[in-house]
């Protein structure tokens, strides 16, 4: 069966006459199951009368190719989402329109939309991980779309994997924007109510830690880096790192220590945070200053990261003309001190449970949860 789907045309300028029909050649007569061949007027003296017994040529029925099958469904699902006639001329005068309109509507209900689970904010997650043409894809988006929308769904995140990346341009066509991407993946995100939308944004810090490590001999841990905007310049500093995805703070502190210089070291308090804005690719930063006791004292610097780790005695470090400079890292050192003199109380780690059964920890004042 074929639909055109336009405006209406005028009917005189368009109709062929019998005697107007082309020569040498071949007009199809189109109807719902099979092609009629007509053949071309015959000169009057070779003609040969037809005869109601004459059976007309069948040809076999093209295959359909899917993604036309599926382009038309979405033209007569948008049509009948507006409530809107569309205007159908059929090239047979034995194709009824409405039984026309009816067969495609039952095509439309059997075409597979994308699979899709719902958020718990009235939104859907659909995740890809089957290879799809661009094009049914294109289709099928339209048609779930259009689903998603009748259902009263607001937010649809689609999560594509790396080897999907060719469908980005598509989904970004039918409204979808960058929400964030991992290693392995990148995610989209659409308000299909449009407007002004309560979507949560991308993570907006990244988060990192410093050890401060003392010895019995009032000794601190610290190292030189041969990279970032401390290489080559001798300063003596802080284990520090960032949070790895899933990781507590408690062990993110022992893991760079045990990364950088080898030393296994206990976690023991958060001693202070602090906030900064704009630090990394325009997100925020938080920096957690965490006290960690040594268990072991054999210090092996990280050849990948670090130029040099050492012991060194407490005074010659805050002697450094970069401590006593940099207001934040004097900062710091004072409440370090305090806390080594008995005068300052930092946070310490109580592992605790989420309603949901998630594992994770409070950091409460240490002096307090004594009491």
């Amino acid at each position: 069966m074929v639909l055109i789907l336009g405006p209406p045309t005028n009917p005189k300028k368009h109709t062929l006459k019998s005697n107007d029909e082309p020569q040498n050649q071949t007009t199809a007569k189109l109807t719902t199951h099979r092609c009629r061949i007509l053949s071309p007027p015959r000169c009057p003296r070779h003609q040969k009368p037809p005869t109601a017994d004459e059976p007309e040529p069948v040809l076999p029925h093209p295959p359909v190719d899917p993604t036309l099958k599926l382009a038309s469904a979405v033209l007569l699902r948008q049509a009948l989402d507006h409530h809107v006639s569309p205007n159908v001329r059929c090239l047979s005068n034995s194709v009824n329109p409405p039984a026309a309109m009816e067969q495609v509507a039952a095509t439309m209900e059997q075409v597979k939309l994308l699979t899709s689970v719902n958020d718990q904010h009235g939104g859907v997650i659909v995740e890809l991980s089957e290879p799809i043409d661009s094009g049914i894809f294109a289709s099928m988006l339209r048609i779930s779309i259009s689903e998603w929308r009748k259902l009263g769904k607001k937010g649809v995140w689609i999560k594509l994997p790396i080897e999907l990346c060719s469908l980005v341009e598509v989904a970004v066509k039918e409204g979808f924007w960058y929400h964030h991407a991992e290693p392995t993946y990148l995610m989209l995100v659409s308000w299909l109510p449009g407007g002004a939308h309560p979507l949560p944004p991308n993570a907006s810090h990244r988060v990192g830690v410093g050890a401060f490590v003392m010895n019995e001999k009032r000794e601190v841990l610290v190292v030189q880096e041969n990279s970032g905007i401390f290489r080559g310049t001798g300063i003596w500093k802080f284990p520090t790192g960032v949070v790895e995805e899933g990781e507590d703070l408690c062990t993110a502190a022992v893991r760079e220590v045990k990364e950088e210089t080898a030393i296994d070291a206990e976690f023991m308090e958060i001693l202070a945070f602090r906030q900064t804005h704009k630090a990394y690719f325009e997100k925020s930063d938080l920096f957690f200053l965490c006290m960690l006791r040594p268990i072991s004292f054999d210090v092996q610097r990280q050849e990948a990261e670090i130029e040099a780790a050492k012991w060194m005695p407490w005074d010659e470090y805050v002697a450094q003309p970069f401590v006593q400079k940099t207001e934040f890292v004097k900062h710091i050192s004072d409440i370090c001190l305090a806390k080594v003199d008995g005068d300052y109380t930092g946070f310490c780690a109580i592992p605790t449970a989420s309603s949901g059964g998630q594992m994770g920890h409070v950091y409460q004042n240490a002096q307090g949860r004594r009491r």
